[in-house]
């Protein structure tokens, strides 16, 4: 099969042909469709997450079940499915109460510590794939299909942890990226009131698009002072950090009001400082770390249900991965972009 391969940290991939994969106990194998691509697999490319090589990478597919192992009950041959990005044991404590970001004995992510959506076909585990519901059209749209297990999913769980509710004012931060600018549709989904807070004022347009009702341009502005001036003095209920900076997380805790919620995820997280005379109002500071099988699974049934879409930029060929890449890297692309694998 053709694959795009990475051979060794920070380097161009490679358009390779390699063996096609089989399946063993309790596995089954896909063709690919579409495969996501995003900031969390360009560090992979980047040699900021390290993996063993040579890995393909990528994980948010839209894909076909063509051959199942012995084991296999879930599938069949033909079913459209797309992947759950951790490898998790399905048996700790964590798993069990259907919090499978934190299960203890996780073995990875699918992209790192197995190869992954880069290719014309995947082998995973049977419970590692997620059969697409009813009403999904992935055959007319599977680029946006599959990311919504990470771009849509992401955003759907942080509107459960952060509380947020109608008319709340919601200010995300890196509203531009690929995570971020989903996050602006979905926190208008929920009936708040957005800010999008970037750097790159080119993004503006598509923020408000996706349903922001104001900007801040965190490269000339003070984050805090306009959280607190376009929201009556009072600040934001929750603020959203993909950026993950100590400039943006000391002033998005800043710029809440009382009651306030700060979440962060995504970014390269670093220190910061915060007044704990502010959390005696009540302010709160929570990470957020991808999303729920179940998560993924209510993000899904959104979509075929018509309430939300995902936001997909631009959809490359196979070859033209290592460009996107660049782009990615230089934070040209606004929202999400994604590889058509097969036809």
């Amino acid at each position: 099969m053709k694959a795009m391969v990475l051979t060794a940290p920070d380097t161009p991939f490679q358009l390779m042909e390699v063996a096609d994969p089989t399946p063993g106990l309790d596995e089954a194998v896909a063709r690919v469709i579409t495969c996501g691509s995003g900031l969390t697999i360009q560090h992979i490319r980047a040699g900021r997450s390290k993996v063993e090589y040579p890995r393909i990478i990528g994980h948010e597919i839209t894909a076909e079940v063509v051959e199942v192992g012995k084991g296999v009950k879930s599938l069949q041959v033909g079913d459209p499915v797309t992947a759950y990005y951790y490898l998790s044991c399905g048996r700790c404590k964590w798993c069990l109460a259907g919090r499978e970001t934190l299960c203890s004995n996780i073995l990875g992510t699918i992209g790192r510590v197995c190869d992954g959506g880069y290719a014309e076909y995947i082998k995973l585990p049977e419970t590692s794939f997620i059969k697409l519901p009813e009403g999904l059209d992935y055959k007319a749209y599977p680029a946006e299909i599959g990311v919504i297990t990470d771009a849509i999913a992401t955003p759907v769980k942080v509107i459960g942890k952060a509380r947020i509710k109608p008319d709340e004012w919601v200010a995300v931060v890196g509203a531009g990226g690929g995570l971020g600018l989903q996050m602006v549709q979905v926190a208008k989904w929920a009936k708040a009131r957005v800010i999008a807070v970037d750097t790159r004022a080119d993004k503006f347009n598509a923020c408000r698009k996706a349903g922001a009702d104001k900007v801040i341009d965190a490269s000339n502005e003070d984050v805090a002072l306009a959280l607190r001036e376009l929201t009556d003095g009072e600040g934001a209920d929750a603020v959203i950090d993909f950026v993950g900076s100590r400039m943006s997380l000391e002033s998005g805790f800043a710029g809440l009001n009382r009651g306030g919620r700060l979440v962060l995820l995504g970014g390269s997280p670093q220190s910061f400082m915060l007044d704990s005379n502010l959390l005696k109002i009540e302010r709160e500071v929570m990470g957020s770390k991808y999303a729920t099988r179940k998560e993924v699974c209510d993000a899904l049934e959104l979509v075929a249900r018509g309430e939300i879409w995902p936001i997909v930029s631009e959809v490359v060929l196979l070859e033209e991965v290592e460009q996107l890449h660049q782009r990615l890297e230089q934070g040209l692309i606004i929202g999400r972009a994604a590889v058509r694998v097969a036809d």
